[in-house]
C-alpha cells in the first residue's frame, strides 16, 4: 500500500508538471523583436548546458569507477554494482532535474513578457507555473528515484528492519550521485552567471551609464543566460539532491530505530517516502491557488498566500502519515516535530525576507549608506550580512532540540528520528519553493527581453513589479536551503555515527575535540568552508575581467554601438564567460570531495586507536557543517540586500537612476553577486556533500 502511494503521487505530480508546462506553452510569444532575443538566450543557455553536462559526465565516470573499485575490495562485487549504479543513477537524475528547470525557464521568460503587456496577474501565473514546472518534475523525480532504486534492490514492506537498513544504505549512493552533480552544476552556473552580471553593470551601468538590460551592451545576453544555467539549472539540482538526500538519511535512522524498537514496525523506513509524497500534493494546490486580487496588489502578496496554503495542507498530510505508518502509542509527538519542521521552513523565509527586502530596516540602511560612496555601502551591507547569522542560528538550535526532545517522548531512543521528521517537515513544501526560485530567473528574463526588445515604458513598470518580488523570492528559497542543509546534514551525520558504530561493532557516539587528530579534522573541515568559497568567488572575479575587457573593446572600437546604429557582438561574451566557468568550477568541486577523504585515510594510519580516522572525519563534518551553515548565511544574506538597496534606489529613492548613490549601489551589487549566487548556493551543497561522501565512504576510514 506505501509503495502504491509513492508510485501514484509522484506520477500524479509528472502529470500535473506537463499539464502546468502545456499552459505556459499556449500562451503568446510577443512580438517578433522580443522572440529573436529570446531565442538568442535560449541558445546560449542549451549550449553552456551541454558543455557542462559533458564535463560533469567525465569526472562522474572517473568517480563511479573509484567507487565500484573501493566496494569491491570492501564489500564484494555485487554491493559494488549496486553503490555505483545508485551513484551513477543520482547523478543522471540530477542532471536532468537541472535540465528541466532551465528547459522550462528559458520558454517561460518570453511568454511572462507577453502577459505583462496585457495583465500583471497573467505574467505572475506564467513565470510561477513555468518554475512549477521544475518544482514538481524535481521532487517528483527524486521521490521515484529512490523509491525505485530501493524496490529494485529487493526493498519491500514485508521485510524485516535489519535487512530494510542494509537496502537503504545501498541506496546512499543515489544522494551521493546526486549532490556530486549538484555540487558542479551549482559552481559552474554560478560563476557563469555572476561573471556575466557584474561584466555587464560595471561597464554598463556605471561607466556607459546605460540601464540594465540595454540591448547595447555587449555582455547583456549573457548575463541572461546565467540567469538560467545559474539559478534554474543549478537550484534544481540542488534542491533535488536535498531531498534525495534527506529521504535516504530517513529512512537509515528510521531502520535502526525499528531495528532498536520492534513495536514500531518497518513504517518509519517508508514514513519518509510517504510524508514526501503528501508534501507533493500540498505544494500542487498551493501552486494552482496563486492569483492577484487586483493589479495593485503586491505581487508577493498573492505568492504568499499559495504558500500558506501548501503549508497549512502539508501539516494535515503529515499528521495522516504519522498515523498511518508509526502506529505507536506517542506517535503524535513525532506529528508534532514534522510541525517544528515546517515552522522552521517558514521562520527562515521571513528571516530572509527581512534581511533582503526593501521594505524593511537592513536593505534601507545600505541604501541611505550609498549616499556617502561605495565604501559605506559595502561596510554596511557586510555588517548585515554578519548580523543576520544570529537569527537563523537561533531557530535551526530550537528546532533541533525540541524535535529531539518530542522524538524522546514518543519513543525512548526516538530523538534522532525526531530530528529526522522535522527535516521532512521543513522540506515537506520543497516542490512549492523551487517554483517561487525559479520564478525569479523568468521575470528577470522577461523583464530584459522588454527592455531590449523596446517596449513601451509602462510595460516595463509591470515586469520591474515581477523582477523585484523574484529577487526576494530567490533570496528566500536560498534561506530556506540553507536551513533544509543544516538539518539534512545533521540528520546524515547521526546516520554517519549509527554506520561507524556497526562497523566498528560498538557504540560510537563522542567526538573527543581534546584529542589531536580530532581537533585537526575540525579545523580542516572549518578552512574548507573558508577555502572553498575563495575559489568560487575568485572565479567570478577573474572570468569578470575578460568580460569587462571585452565589453570595453567593443565600445571603443566600435562607436556605433553607443550610437545604436550597429549591433554589438553577444557571442563573444557568452563564449568568454562558458569557457571561464567551466574551466573555473573544477578545482573547488574535487577538493570537497577529497578532503574528507583524505582526512580519514591519514588519521585511520596516524591514530592511536581503531576508528581515529572516522572520528577525525565526524569532527571535519561537524565544524565543516556549523561554519558553512553561518558562511552561506552571511553569503546569501548580504548579497541579497546589496542587490535591493540598488532596486530600492531604482525606484527613487536617494536620487534614483544615475545618480552618484545608485551608482555606489551598483558597485555593492557587483560585491554581492558572487556572494549570493555562487559561494552562498554552493555551500548548501558542500555541505550535504560532505554528509553523503563521508557516510558511503566510512568503511574506509575504519
Amino acid at each position: 500500500m506505501e509503495l502504491t502511494v509513492i508510485f501514484g503521487i509522484s506520477l500524479l505530480a509528472l502529470v500535473f508538471a506537463v499539464l502546468l508546462s502545456n499552459f505556459v506553452m499556449k500562451q503568446d510569444t510577443g512580438t517578433a523583436e522580443m522572440q529573436k532575443i529570446s531565442n538568442a538566450i535560449k541558445e546560449g543557455a542549451e549550449a553552456f548546458l551541454k558543455r557542462q553536462n559533458k564535463t560533469i559526465l567525465v569526472l562522474s565516470l572517473v568517480f563511479a569507477a573509484l567507487l565500484f573499485v573501493f566496494y569491491a575490495n570492501y564489500k564484494g562485487t555485487n554491493i559494488a554494482w549496486r553503490m555505483t549504479i545508485g551513484f551513477l543513477l543520482g547523478a543522471l537524475s540530477s542532471a536532468v532535474a537541472g535540465f528541466i528547470g532551465m528547459y522550462v525557464s528559458i520558454r517561460s521568460n518570453i511568454r511572462s513578457a507577453a502577459a505583462a503587456r496585457t495583465s500583471l496577474n497573467l505574467a505572475l501565473q506564467v513565470a510561477l507555473r513555468g518554475g512549477a514546472v521544475s518544482g514538481l518534475a524535481v521532487v517528483a523525480m527524486s521521490l521515484l528515484g529512490v523509491t525505485g532504486l530501493f524496490v529494485a534492490f529487493g526493498g519491500r514492506t514485508s521485510l524485516g528492519a535489519m535487512e530494510l537498513k542494509d537496502i537503504a544504505l545501498q541506496v546512499v549512493g543515489y544522494g551521493f550521485g546526486a549532490s556530486f552533480v549538484a555540487l558542479f552544476a551549482q559552481l559552474g552556473g554560478g560563476i557563469y552567471t555572476k561573471a556575466a552580471d557584474v561584466g555587464a553593470d560595471l561597464v554598463g551601468k556605471v561607466e556607459a551609464g546605460i540601464p540594465e538590460d540595454d540591448p547595447r551592451n555587449p555582455a547583456v545576453i549573457a548575463d541572461l543566460v546565467g540567469d538560467n544555467v545559474g539559478d534554474c539549472a543549478g537550484r534544481g539540482a540542488d534542491l533535488f539532491e536535498s531531498t534525495a538526500a534527506e529521504n535516504v538519511g530517513a529512512m537509515v535512522l528510521g531502520a535502526f530505530l525499528a531495528i532498536k524498537n520492534p513495536a514500531l514496525g518497518v513504517g518509519a523506513v517508508f514514513f519518509p517516502l510517504v510524508a514526501r509524497a503528501f508534501g507533493i500534493i500540498a505544494s500542487i494546490i498551493g501552486i494552482f491557488s496563486v492569483k492577484m486580487k487586483n493589479e495593485n496588489e503586491d505581487p508577493m502578496n498573492a505568492l504568499n498566500r499559495g504558500y500558506y496554503v501548501a503549508t497549512i495542507l502539508a501539516i494535515g498530510g503529515f499528521f495522516i502519515a504519522v498515523k498511518w505508518l508509526l502506529p505507536i502509542d506517542g506517535n503524535i509527538w513525532f506529528f508534532w516535530a514534522g510541525v517544528v519542521g515546517i515552522i522552521t521552513s517558514f521562520m527562515f523565509v521571513w528571516i530572509t525576507q527581512y534581511y533582503t527586502e526593501y521594505r524593511f530596516r537592513p536593505v534601507r540602511s545600505i541604501a541611505e549608506a550609498c549616499v556617502t560612496g561605495p565604501a559605506t555601502n559595502i561596510i554596511t551591507g557586510f555588517a548585515v550580512g554578519l548580523e543576520c547569522t544570529a537569527p537563523p542560528v537561533l531557530v535551526i538550535s530550537f528546532a533541533i532540540f525540541t524535535a529531539h526532545w518530542m522524538g524522546e517522548q514518543a519513543l525512548p531512543g526516538g530523538g534522532l528520528y525526531g530530528t529526522a521528521v522535522a527535516t521532512m517537515g521543513m522540506l515537506s513544501t520543497a516542490a512549492y519553493i523551487l517554483a517561487m526560485d525559479t520564478f525569479g530567473p523568468i521575470t528577470d528574463n522577461a523583464g530584459g527581453i522588454i527592455e531590449m526588445s523596446g517596449q513601451p515604458e509602462e510595460i516595463r513598470k509591470r515586469t520591474d513589479r515581477l523582477d523585484s518580488v523574484g529577487n526576494t523570492t530567490k533570496a528566500l528559497t536560498k534561506g530556506y536551503a540553507i536551513g533544509s542543509a543544516a538539518l539534512a546534514a545533521f540528520l546524515l551525520f547521526s546516520a554517519y555515527m549509527d554506520e561507524v558504530s556497526d562497523l566498528l561493532g560498538r557504540e560510537f557516539r563522542t567526538v573527543d575535540l581534546a584529542k589531536i587528530p580530532v581537533f585537526i579534522g575540525g579545523l580542516i573541515g572549518a578552512a574548507l568552508v573558508f577555502l572553498f568559497s575563495a575559489f568560487a568567488i575568485k572565479a567570478v572575479g577573474s572570468v569578470a575581467q575578460f568580460v569587462i575587457v571585452e565589453v570595453r573593446r567593443q565600445f571603443r572600437e566600435n562607436p556605433g554601438i553607443m550610437a545604436g546604429t550597429s549591433k554589438p557582438d553577444y557571442g563573444r561574451c557568452v563564449d568568454i564567460v562558458t569557457v571561464g566557468a567551466l574551466k573555473a568550477m573544477i578545482t573547488p568541486g574535487i577538493l570537497a570531495v577529497l578532503v574528507p577523504v583524505a582526512v580519514g585515510v591519514l588519521f585511520k594510519h596516524v591514530g592511536n586507536e581503531q576508528g581515529s580516522g572516522a572520528e577525525a572525519v565526524a569532527a571535519l563534518l561537524m565544524v565543516g557543517t556549523i561554519t558553512g551553515i553561518l558562511m552561506a548565511t552571511l553569503l546569501n544574506n548580504s548579497g541579497g540586500a546589496w542587490d535591493n538597496a540598488k532596486k530600492y534606489i531604482e525606484t527613487g529613492a536617494h536620487g534614483g537612476k544615475r545618480s552618484d548613490p545608485h551608482k555606489a549601489a551598483v558597485v555593492g551589487d557587483t560585491v554581492g553577486d558572487p556572494f549570493k549566487d555562487t559561494a552562498g548556493p554552493s555551500l548548501h551543497v558542500l555541505i550535504k556533500l560532505l554528509s553523503t561522501v563521508t557516510l558511503l565512504l566510512a568503511p574506509l576510514f575504519i
